[in-house]
């Protein structure tokens, strides 16, 4: 079965899932998610991609971007391929590679979502059962988004500012909503989206984006794929 081909929505955020061979760590120490983090900045500047939040886990990684053209964020996987898994082999005198296949990703509508998926990115350690409190973990964007703790490769996004123009209550405002009540239905919807590299958003802005790509843009029930409206011979 042919791969689907990626969504070309330059501009708009987009969630990035990018996990281990086999689920296998990626990250096996302190140093490494520093050489990590300290590369995704450099080549993210390089390519003028804005980061929003991020996160390191064991195997795998999330990051929440945008980029300002179709082909840029692309480049920035190649970039942090290569140079993180060489660093990597070089380290641990291991070979082959690292990455289990293409990253995941699904473009994110902001004023609905962007919060939503920094929130989802944020919370994966807890999720994980690996801290108390999404603030215990060292290699997540939260101290930046919620204390203001210095993270020069991030970039915020207008929605994250738009909370308050004061930095602190800004923060406080981040802050109160990991304290609000998890709605399952937008966590489903952005884990199911990433998997399928579709879109989260309303229905209103999946029906523009479609009709824009002249493609399929949400995400699809398991099992056999429904008929694309674009792209059905049964006209």
């Amino acid at each position: 079965m042919p791969r689907r081909p990626r969504l070309d929505l330059p501009g708009i955020p987009q969630h990035v899932i990018q996990r281990g061979v086999d689920r296998q760590p990626v990250f096996f120490s302190d140093d490494d998610c520093w050489f990590y983090l300290d590369w995704l900045g450099k080549y993210a500047r390089d390519r003028a991609i804005s980061l929003h939040a991020y996160c390191l886990m064991t195997n795998h990684v999330h990051l929440l971007l945008t980029a300002p053209s179709a082909d840029a964020l692309g480049k920035l996987m190649q970039d942090m391929g290569r140079r993180y898994v060489q660093y990597i082999n070089r380290t641990y005198k291991r070979s082959g590679g690292l990455w289990q296949g293409r990253y995941k990703t699904s473009y994110v509508q902001a004023e609905r979502y962007l919060l939503s998926c920094m929130r989802y990115i944020e919370l994966n350690p807890l999720r994980a059962g690996m801290v108390a409190a999404p603030g215990e973990y060292r290699w997540s964007s939260y101290q930046a988004n919620a204390f203001g703790a210095a993270a020069p490769l991030l970039t915020p996004h207008h929605e994250y500012l738009a909370l308050d123009n004061d930095s602190a209550t800004r923060q406080q405002a981040y802050r109160a909503l990991f304290t609000a009540h998890v709605d399952d239905a937008d966590w489903n919807l952005i884990r199911t989206a990433t998997q399928q590299g579709v879109v989260v958003g309303d229905s209103r802005f999946v029906e523009a984006i479609e009709q824009r790509l002249g493609c399929v843009a949400r995400p699809q029930s398991q099992g056999r794929p429904a008929i694309s409206p674009y792209n059905s011979n049964n006209s």
